[in-house]
């Protein structure tokens, strides 16, 4: 009986079907600039009812992507009308994201009656970070009463991608692996990792703290939030601040031309002033992070790179790490520029970290969690 992994955003719906027992992708599908969410659910259905031999009724389980977790949810869940609630409760964090993964989950258990649906979170790979990481420096009971702490989302991927590095690593054993995973898209954020437990991450108490991401400004002295919101500084709105922020700055606002990578390196290339700021500023601040994180790690073992900037820019990976030879990251630029869609190693010669190119996969790491939970179930 098949699997069905969902990921159902704020304007698309993403899904896999698999093989339960081999994992075989039998299916795979997208929903883009969604309107009518019921309206794109039901034809998602449709498709697969016309594709199974058995119809939709066949599918055993349902995966779903949900954003965020917060404190509560460390694991996969199989959903219950509890886990249902505390995904609800955490949509006021989430406002952008857990109200379609609430959607989907709805829908699915509609249609779906007989089949067990399984909350997979973005969150849960950084629950564990200890507290000197995700405690912010903020009145104790104050942060505690608003729920206010570094969360760190992009789990699902940080998860796999780090699986996939610690099976070509054997450093003292997998135990003992330090890792820095950089998913680089859209969205951006950076991990690390030792011994396959995250300890710190960063992305905060939403996606927008952290590195520069396609949009997003990422960190940002919140001085500079209080003086666009004063006459002196425009007198901003709260939702001009927050469209600003998410919506104009980052790649996009340096640039004053596009939030996309291959956009600027191609504009500066040209001599575009604009995207060479865009480009030296997130590669910088890229670079910050890896610094940082190899020295809180006690020196890293592993880096990796991933999603549609980290997998596809050999321009990005070489940039960034630069200036980090001294550090022991050094990378073969023939085999940089050879990188072509699958998992490749990048690590140079006399390069003390090895430095691998890994294509993520959160459906299919939401289908690994689903099976877990289901073999505990039998």
């Amino acid at each position: 009986m098949p699997i069905l992994v969902f990921n159902c955003g704020s304007s698309s719906i993403k899904y896999t079907l698999y093989e339960k027992t081999s994992g075989e992708v039998i299916h795979r599908g997208v929903e883009q600039r969604v309107t009518d969410y019921n309206g794109s659910l039901e034809k998602i259905f449709s498709d697969l009812d016309t594709l199974l031999t058995g119809g939709f009724s066949s599918i055993e389980a349902v995966g779903h992507r949900v954003v965020h977790g917060g404190r509560r949810f460390r694991h996969p869940h199989l959903i219950d009308s509890h886990v249902m609630k505390g995904i609800r409760s955490y949509a006021e964090l989430a406002p952008l994201h857990n109200p379609p993964n609430i959607r989907g989950i709805e829908f699915a258990g509609h249609r779906l009656p007989g089949a067990r649906q399984v909350a997979v979170f973005d969150t849960s790979f950084h629950s564990g970070i200890p507290p000197e990481a995700h405690n912010y420096a903020l009145p104790v009971e104050m942060a505690k009463e608003y729920r206010i702490r570094r969360y760190g989302f992009h789990g699902i991927s940080h998860q796999y991608v780090h699986g996939r590095a610690a099976g070509f690593c054997d450093v003292n054993g997998n135990d003992e692996l330090k890792v820095i995973t950089c998913h680089l898209g859209n969205g951006c954020s950076i991990a690390a990792v030792r011994g396959g437990l995250c300890i710190d991450t960063s992305m905060g108490f939403t996606p927008l703290e952290g590195l520069v991401m396609g949009t997003r400004c990422g960190d940002l002295d919140p001085a500079i939030i209080h003086y666009l919101m004063s006459p002196a500084g425009g007198g901003l709105t709260d939702d001009q601040v927050h469209d600003l922020l998410n919506c104009e700055s980052g790649l996009k606002g340096l640039s004053g031309l596009s939030s996309d990578v291959r956009d600027l390196l191609a504009a500066r290339s040209q001599g575009h002033e604009g995207a060479a700021l865009a480009l030296s500023v997130f590669t910088y601040r890229l670079k910050k992070y890896i610094g940082a994180y190899h020295g809180i790690l006690g020196g890293a073992d592993a880096l990796v790179f991933t999603a549609g900037i980290g997998e596809n820019s050999p321009e990005i990976r070489s940039e960034t790490l630069s200036s980090l030879q001294p550090l022991g990251f050094i990378i073969d630029e023939g085999l940089n520029e050879a990188v072509s869609g699958g998992e490749a190693e990048i690590t140079g010669e006399g390069g003390k970290v090895r430095i691998f190119v890994i294509p993520t996969d959160e459906d299919f790491m939401i289908y690994q969690e689903v099976l877990k939970i289901l073999e505990l179930q039998t």
